[in-house]
């Protein structure tokens, strides 16, 4: 059915929210047959059509609970991409964690997100929001959190390290956006930069431990020793000191296997509940329902446990729910509902393809030493997890861009507000509780290093997925004043502190903080006021 009449948008509206834009200002009668016969109103991907479900499904006079309906599904979408994050950083172990799969793990979210908004030009606006909101909350309010919680000395080299590097990537996508397309070797050039950068932190590191005689480095006056793995996890509540000797068997004893699945289907520790606020209890409650479903589908090896976390009937369980859970998430579902010749379908298949080897692994393996293929379950965990965040990082975007229609909002403020406070929440709990607990250094130090894998990887592997062998350049426009402002700001707050920071002798006290903050609310103002024309070009 061919589209009703189109009503001409200004040039750069046009082009980030298409004609999709205009349904709000049709008759609340024709939302639904404007939505449903307009192709630019389709989403790409995703579980959920949220434009129909709001525009065809709610009557009109109950858009605002269709709209309250869509944000507390927003934040539960955010709970689902961190405890997702949390648990493949923790399935992640390695000599070089905190730059590679920590930082993975970490950035997860920020990344899927951006890769998953790349795919649509149409949502491209928030990829680019996401990634600059993203850095500029993280290196002001975050950065300004801890020196106002804690100040501290920070540690020159890795500051003016991380400083310098991202500094660059800032840079590299001014150009990219200056010149409106990013080629292959470009898109290349970012993900180089990234492992350049991760070879230079393990070299500095190299060169650190040597100096030190490979040991940890005695405390300053201001820092405290770092802890242990096992110190820790004590200080976090999980050690064994923490359940008392009653809770151990006087008598050793074999479980038995439905036991072992009970217990490592459990997301809640009672005597942990016990112990914890209201509030911690309530957020408990959310993240359930996620936890449980994540314990069923993806495997985790920890090598800190002497049996690395093998539980044997879970883990055979995954061998049949981890491949259904990739097959029905890759392309929402696309691949595992096609049918085989028309009669069987293809998640069947890998069920029954799952369940063979299942039983095979359950027979060959005991309950008490995992096998010597369980690294395996390591990548399973991986690659599940990363399904996981894919899937939620799509339906993520879709929401916004519906929210961005209803509110007749561009997709670059909903990037730099929504998606990049979302992305960013969890990190800043974590680092501002880390500073509370003695180690600002080492929260300040994440507030750079781990952006720079976002915006690093981010972009480069986002645009380079977009990349086919016909086209090979990937268009990524400017759609407004409020790009080239989210991209400056970034780029003055990140002077700001490479020239602050020195300055001060790398003493950074509630002055530096305050600032900082200052800083953020100068630019949410301006960023808020250009989307909404109160400041626009002069016209020429």
């Amino acid at each position: 059915m061919k589209p009703g009449p189109r009503v001409l948008l200004p040039p750069g509206e046009q082009s980030l929210l298409g004609w999709c834009w205009e349904v709000r200002k049709r008759n609340s009668s024709e939302w639904c047959h404007f939505i449903r016969t307009n192709p630019d109103c389709q989403l790409e991907g995703g579980f959920l059509d949220y434009l129909n479900g709001v525009f065809c499904v709610f009557p009109a006079r109950l858009l605002p609970l269709a709209v309250t309906l869509y944000a507390c599904w927003l934040l539960y979408l955010f709970i689902i991409l961190g405890v997702t994050a949390e648990n493949l950083a923790f399935s992640l172990t390695s000599p070089l964690h905190g730059v590679t799969f920590l930082a993975f793990g970490n950035g997860a979210p920020d990344v899927f997100s951006a890769v998953v908004a790349f795919s649509d030009p149409r949502t491209a606006g928030l990829a680019i929001g996401a990634v600059f909101g993203a850095g500029v909350f993280v290196t002001t309010v975050v950065a300004g959190g801890i020196a106002l919680v804690k100040p501290f000395t920070a540690a020159s080299r890795p500051f003016l390290r991380d400083v310098i590097f991202y500094m660059v990537a800032v840079f590299l996508t001014f150009m990219v956006l200056y010149f409106g397309r990013i080629t292959l070797g470009e898109a290349l050039g970012y993900l180089g930069l990234y492992i350049f950068y991760v070879f230079t932190v393990v070299l500095c590191t190299w060169i650190h431990r040597r100096q030190r005689g490979d040991g940890l480095a005695p405390p300053e006056p201001w820092e405290p020793e770092l802890l242990t793995d096992a110190e820790d996890r004590e200080s976090l509540g999980t050690s064994s000191g923490d359940y008392g000797e009653e809770y151990r068997p006087l008598l050793p004893y074999q479980e038995t296997s439905l036991r072992i699945l009970a217990a490592a289907l459990s997301p809640v520790d009672y005597r942990k509940w016990r112990r914890k606020p209201w509030y911690w209890r309530l957020f408990k409650v959310l993240k359930v329902p996620v936890e449980l479903v994540l314990l069923l589908t993806v495997p985790v090896v920890d090598p800190d446990k002497e049996d690395l976390n093998w539980k044997r009937p879970l883990n055979c369980l995954h061998v049949v729910t981890s491949p259904l859970l990739c097959i029905l998430t890759l392309k929402s579902g696309t691949y595992g509902l096609y049918q085989i010749q028309g009669v069987f379908p293809v998640w069947a298949l890998v069920a029954l393809v799952g369940t063979v080897a299942a039983v095979l692994v359950f027979s060959t393996t005991s309950n008490e030493e995992p096998p010597k293929y369980h690294c395996v379950f390591a990548f399973l965990g991986f690659l599940a997890s990363a399904m996981w965040i894919n899937a939620a990082a799509t339906e993520l975007v879709n929401i916004l861009r519906t929210l961005g229609v209803i509110f007749q909002l561009s997709n670059t403020v909903l990037g730099l507000t929504l998606l990049a406070w979302g992305n960013s929440v969890g990190d800043t709990f974590s680092d501002l509780t880390m500073a509370r607990q003695g180690y600002p250094r080492m929260a300040f130090s994440a507030c750079f290093g781990g952006i720079i894998f976002n915006i690093l990887v981010g972009v480069g592997l986002g645009c380079l997925l977009q990349m086919t062998s016909s086209q090979m350049v990937v268009k990524l426009e400017p759609d407004s004043l409020l790009v080239w402002i989210l991209a400056g700001a970034l780029g003055l707050s990140l002077v700001f502190s490479f020239v602050a920071v020195p300055a001060q002798c790398f003493q950074l006290g509630k002055a530096y903080g305050a600032c900082l903050i200052l800083y953020y609310l100068a630019f949410l103002c301006v960023a808020l006021l250009t989307e909404f024309k109160v400041i626009r070009l002069a016209a020429s």
